[in-house]
């Protein structure tokens, strides 16, 4: 018996080392800076062109969380579903309204502009070609490996950087630009939209967990309507908020080694910025460089985004 003691002992001491080792690092809450980064100079002249300010912006979207229990609920549902604290879908809603567009007064109105995108015909394609048939080009042969939404949209737009982005390839140039702004914007550049502020790119790549956890349809690229209705309707768009959250979450906690889960300002920050898992390599391979010269690690940051909403947690949190 002393020996199976002593066995079992050893096995969940070994099994405790070995937890321990996979530990993420837990960031604290609040800003990391003192003082609030500089806002880009393109978000400040669009909010000066409207005769706004960033303040005035923020209490309309704050006002709007207020006035409406039946949108805190809706957060509180998404938040619930997908395993995050509620703060950080506010927070995404609260940056983008604040340093992009002015969010309407109305939770109904965002229903209303859902339903328009179902009368017009769009489509997601560059020069005539067809985003659908230009992933079918050989340089994309490497992601049909890949599995899931998010891995496979992931590498696309890895292809897009590295083999098209600012060349010309087959006697056809390619803009020096994101892969999102280039294919899916059949409007206008830089556009987002809905209650969330998402892009098409990003709604194709949380597709697989929000049909797994909320049950909704797969997004399909050849179908632009239904996408668009999708991140404009709220009851849709809140669901891909909080996926947006959970994958940042799971890729700092995975590749970086940091829980950021106690902290929305940075979540609003990746929300903000894309490419969590990138962020989160390039995080790593630095703090690895640190360990090897014996510096101290360097903990995740918020940017201009992200630090407003640490900045205002405590009154967004009375609301909820």
């Amino acid at each position: 018996m002393t020996k199976l003691v002593s066995f079992l002992l050893a096995l969940a001491l070994a099994a405790g080392t070995l937890v321990a080792a996979h530990a993420a690092t837990l960031v604290p809450p609040g800003n990391r800076n003192a003082e609030q980064p500089p806002v880009p100079g393109a978000s400040t002249k669009r909010t000066k062109a409207t005769n706004t300010s960033f303040d005035a912006k923020y209490r309309k979207v704050y006002a709007l969380l207020q006035n409406d229990a039946e949108l805190r609920g809706k957060i509180k549902k998404a938040a619930a579903a997908y395993g995050v604290d509620p703060m950080h879908i506010v927070g995404a809603l609260v940056g983008e309204h604040t340093y992009n567009v002015g969010a309407y007064d109305r939770l109904q109105t965002y229903y209303v502009k859902a339903m328009s995108y179902l009368s017009s015909k769009l489509t997601f394609a560059y020069k005539g070609e067809d985003v659908s048939e230009f992933i079918r080009r050989p340089e994309f042969t490497k992601c049909a490996n890949e599995t899931g939404s998010n891995d496979i949209w992931e590498c696309r737009e890895q292809v897009w950087n590295r083999s098209f982005r600012g060349k010309t390839v087959g006697g056809k140039s390619f803009p020096n630009d994101r892969f999102g702004a280039t294919f899916f914007q059949p409007y206008y550049a830089g556009q987002t939209f809905g209650l969330g502020q998402l892009n098409p790119l990003t709604a194709l790549q949380m597709s697989d967990m929000v049909n797994k956890v909320s049950g909704f349809p797969k997004l399909d690229v050849d179908d632009p309507n239904e996408i668009y209705k999708t991140i404009m309707d709220p009851d849709m768009t809140l669901p891909y908020v909080a996926a947006i959250v959970k994958t940042s979450i799971q890729a700092y906690r995975n590749i970086a080694g940091f829980d950021i889960s106690q902290n929305p300002g940075l979540t609003a920050t990746l929300y903000n910025v894309g490419n969590p898992e990138a962020r989160a390599s390039q995080l790593k391979a630095e703090n690895d460089r640190r360990r090897a010269a014996g510096e101290p690690e360097k903990l995740p940051e918020e940017n201009y985004y992200g630090w407003l909403v640490n900045d205002k947690l405590a009154e967004l949190k009375a609301l909820f």
